[in-house]
């Protein structure tokens, strides 16, 4: 089992940059692939980027590509999502999930076991 705590969130206005982070408990942190999803009011829960459980060629989806940045350091027990140039359609609740047994970074919310609590984004214009 491993337990999931965002944090980072907040306001901001658009064009300025967040970082969130997220603390795993436990000792096997490395041995999950991670991913960072948001949702919006009224949309699904979508994968906004991945890395794999060494790091490597991280996934992005297209909306942020060139914007954010997923990092992960295996020795904090932590993943980190840099996000520059926020737009407000980039306003959502972020989450971040664990994946304990996928081979490739997964993009459905179905191949995450563990999930944190969800940290608020807000971009204003």
């Amino acid at each position: 089992q491993v337990q999931l705590v965002e944090s980072g969130g907040g306001l901001v206005q658009a064009g300025g940059s967040l970082r969130l982070s997220c603390a795993a408990s436990g000792r096997t942190f490395s041995t999950y692939i991670m991913g960072w999803f948001r949702q919006a009011p009224g949309k699904e829960r979508e994968l906004v980027a991945g890395i794999r459980r060494s790091g490597g060629t991280p996934y992005y989806a297209d909306s942020v590509k060139g914007r954010f940045t997923i990092s992960r350091d295996n020795a904090k027990n932590t993943v980190y999502l840099q996000m520059n140039s926020l737009k407000p359609e980039d306003t959502a609740v972020y989450y971040c999930a664990a994946d304990k047994w996928g081979g490739v970074i997964g993009r459905r919310v179905s191949e995450y076991e563990h999930w944190g609590q969800g940290t608020q984004v807000t971009v204003s214009s």
